[in-house]
């Protein structure tokens, strides 16, 4: 018995060294953690509960026979963030580069199944120099285990990729089918095919950081959700956005009242629309006076600018909050807008959380651009994503709402269940210019006559009334208590049940 837990002990040291101590160094000396450390600052101090310590990879080919190390490149367990449960696995590199063997893809797979099981979050910690290469296609069978996986749970339990290092060729799809990704700057990188592969086919020459770092996928392809200056502040922060998720598609989020009242009102939000029509204004206002305590994770910061989306809480319960932004090009819709929030709003719906949404939105962005690129079809997704979702929503209109862009963004017509309109609301078919320029296009020599028309379509249409007397608007609001109704709206409707027809799943315009 002795000589046995000895035995252990020693297996347990060594599983704990990983590649060893100047792989280790090594990575420190790039500024990153380790797989084990990652895990502690995530989780509760004491909280976690390692399995497989002691998994070796099976192969025996190219020299692998006397190369193995307990764990076999990947950390996987469960433990708590907050006190609430969660399963985690944290690649190695200091282990083979943290390459992915038959053994490593079926530990990371025994936490998925378990975390289905049970309805528990799934946090994967990559750090991996891709497929083990020795494995062949044992390694890729490997992946295709975990693809399977992450599928299955989409939509059943939250799943979260934080990218700590490499990920490149087949390792980069299993974050891409998870619901959130996160990047380390300067550190991290994401891509199909390396520069190498890249200048031999297209001939480009692009470092591993331009083709595929956290600033390209958090600015330009809108793979990355947020960007992290480093290890440490990324893993904090996710422990501070795992807060307004719920452990599964069965339950709710979770509340976390602070000292923030419902009833509070701000007055100051009666001056942000300004009285020229074509002033912008910053939307970020309106969303941190509203929520509590004025914290708001918004997701996508930098990408899609004139969309915003992120999480915070009304009286304590999380809420996904949509908003289109004057700031930037108007806060029209686009091809890459429209992807960005309607994804998010799927994820609400699959996730129990309610959305409220703030418009003003001109329309969609015109252009050959856009139309060679899809934006029918792309600005439909978001269409279908407000139109198929159950959970309550909330839409409050504080100034344009022209064309189908109305529609599209949470109207009443897609099952908007409380909307709201400011005063400085213009609900229309589109802006009074325009209208009056193809109503009266006969009268375009006479730009008094014009400018009278204009102003006869701007009393008729740019106010809430004409959509409120139809019922498409349930109540004109002062912006100064948009808190307050907002608030009571998501009380009401704690219990809203609603189910969508039975369907195997609909056909969303891919």
């Amino acid at each position: 018995m002795h000589d046995i837990i000895k035995q252990l002990e020693a297996k347990r040291e060594q599983a704990r060294l990983g590649g060893g101590q100047k792989r280790i160094n090594a990575q420190h000396g790039k500024g990153k953690l380790t797989a084990r450390e990652r895990i502690e600052l995530l989780l509760d101090e004491g909280s976690f509960e390692e399995w497989d310590m002691f998994v070796e990879h099976r192969c025996t080919d190219f020299g692998m026979a006397n190369e193995s190390v307990p764990g076999d490149g990947v950390v996987t367990g469960y433990g708590m963030i907050n006190g609430r449960l969660t399963f985690v696995y944290s690649q190695d590199f200091t282990v083979f580069g943290g390459s992915l063997s038959e053994a490593h893809a079926e530990k990371i797979c025994k936490v998925m199944d378990q975390a289905m099981k049970v309805g528990a979050p799934v946090i994967g910690l990559n750090d991996s120099g891709g497929a083990r290469i020795q494995e062949g296609v044992a390694s890729l069978g490997g992946y295709a285990e975990i693809f399977q996986r992450n599928v299955s749970a989409s939509g059943v339990i939250p799943q979260i990729s934080l990218i700590m290092g490499p990920s490149a060729g087949g390792a980069v799809y299993s974050p891409a089918l998870t619901d959130f990704i996160f990047m380390v700057k300067d550190s991290s990188y994401m891509f199909v095919t390396g520069p190498e592969v890249v200048k031999t086919v297209t001939h480009e020459e692009v470092t591993a950081e331009e083709l595929g770092g956290a600033l390209t996928h958090s600015t330009k392809s809108g793979v990355c959700d947020r960007a992290f200056e480093n290890d440490v502040e990324a893993i904090l922060m996710l422990r501070r956005f795992f807060n307004y998720l719920p452990l599964s598609n069965k339950e709710k989020p979770p509340v976390r009242k602070g000292a923030d009242t419902a009833e509070r009102l701000d007055h100051s939000l009666d001056t942000l629309v300004p009285d020229n029509a074509n002033k912008p204004y910053d939307m970020h206002e309106l969303i941190t006076k509203t929520v509590d305590d004025g914290d708001f994770f918004e997701i996508q910061p930098d990408y899609a600018k004139n969309i915003i989306i992120g999480f915070a809480r009304i009286e304590g319960q999380t809420v996904g909050i949509v908003a289109n932004q004057p700031l930037v090009l108007a806060g029209c819709l686009d091809i890459k807008s429209s992807i960005k929030a309607a994804r998010f709003v799927r994820f609400c719906d699959a996730f129990n959380i309610p959305v409220v949404t703030f418009v003003d939105v001109p329309g969609f962005m015109p252009g050959t651009s856009q139309e060679y690129g899809g934006i029918i079809k792309h600005g439909a997704k978001l269409l279908y994503a407000y139109a198929e979702c159950t959970v309550p929503k909330i839409t409050v209109i504080t100034r344009k709402a022209y064309g189908g862009a109305y529609d599209v963004m949470a109207s009443k017509h897609l099952r908007g269940d409380v909307n709201f309109a400011w005063p400085s609301a213009e609900i229309a078919v589109m802006g009074p210019k325009g209208a009056v320029e193809i109503i009266f296009r006969e009268e375009k020599g006479d730009p008094a006559k014009l400018a009278e028309r204009e102003a006869e379509y701007k009393a008729k249409f740019a106010n809430p009334f004409v959509a409120g007397r139809r019922g498409y608007i349930d109540d004109v609001i002062m912006p100064h208590e948009t808190r307050k109704r907002v608030a009571r709206s998501l009380a009401m409707l704690k219990d809203k049940d609603i189910e969508n027809p039975w369907r195997k799943h609909g056909n969303i315009p891919l």
